[in-house]
């Protein structure tokens, strides 16, 4: 099932996703408005909407909706450097790759919806990571790798915006991370029963339609898995926190010469089985 947050009637709804339409929450007689509070509600809740999204015909044409980010996460959670080939890269740039997963914050003000603009802000080297983010469904502490995916409630596009002339001002990175609107995420969450194996999925990212990052998710060093086992090692992973599981090569300061985004550049990030967003920099 895909679950959307949009706008209609000046308010923000929750939908379902059925072929090119959208279908409220409150169509179907559910009175969630919030996606943490679907979140919540487990299996049962779930099993609820979609069986009364089969049983209507009712519904908004998709393109006559905008499409909000899906949520605001409690946490947002990145790790770097987790593409053997991104890795590769970066060595190549003289960063150190090290020995365990690599984790840091994007502020969850940064967040923005599927198709809103990227304002670059004070930066003057603007990136782009194509990224397959996972939504946690249930608290996870202690959890091992075994159980982990069980944790997950759903699956997401997103764009691991970058500053790179900010991103070395601190050893934690956050400030070359966290950029009001450099947290586009959607365009819907795919949830999880839908993606059988998350580590087999094909994602892309393009720039003014050309192609600039193109891998399998099967490339990563630390799959979902042993990054929900490793992170909950630590504090606990809670419902509607999000994990951008990384990004393959072919990012633009890795680029001979390095190729930043300009105004007006359009980027896309699109995920097998999941979606794609679509972002234009703003002048």
């Amino acid at each position: 099932m895909k679950i959307a947050r949009y706008i209609k009637d000046a308010a923000p709804q929750i939908g379902i996703i059925k072929g090119h339409r959208i279908v409220s929450l409150k169509t179907l007689g559910v009175a969630i408005d919030d996606m943490i509070d679907l979140i919540n509600g487990g299996p049962s809740v779930l099993q609820d909407i979609e069986q009364r999204a089969a049983n209507t015909d009712e519904g908004d044409d998709l393109s006559s909706v905008r499409l909000l980010a899906p949520l605001r996460p409690g946490k947002m959670l990145c790790i770097g450097m987790n593409y053997r080939r991104h890795a590769d890269e970066a060595r190549k740039l003289g960063i150190n790759v090290p020995d365990n997963q690599l984790w840091f914050n994007k502020q969850t003000s940064c967040v923005s919806g599927p198709y809103d603009a990227i304002e670059p802000g004070v930066t003057e080297k603007l990136d782009y990571e194509v990224e397959l983010g996972a939504v946690i469904g249930k608290a996870a502490k202690g959890v091992s790798r075994k159980h982990a995916l069980d944790h997950v409630f759903g699956y997401i596009v997103g764009n691991d915006v970058s500053a790179r002339d900010w991103q070395m001002h601190s050893p934690t990175m956050t400030m070359g991370k966290s950029f009001d609107t450099h947290g586009p995420i959607g365009p819907w969450i795919v949830t999880a029963d839908e993606v059988i194996d998350p580590h087999s999925l094909g994602l892309r990212c393009f720039v003014n339609g050309e192609k600039r990052q193109d891998s399998n998710t099967s490339d990563l060093i630390y799959p979902i898995d042993e990054q929900i086992e490793y992170l909950s090692t630590a504090f606990t992973l809670e419902p509607g926190d999000i994990l951008l599981t990384g990004t393959p090569e072919g990012v633009g300061i890795a680029m001979d010469p390095p190729q930043f985004l300009k105004a007006g550049d359009v980027v896309r990030c699109e995920i097998d089985k999941i979606g794609a967003i679509e972002n234009t920099v703003a002048g």
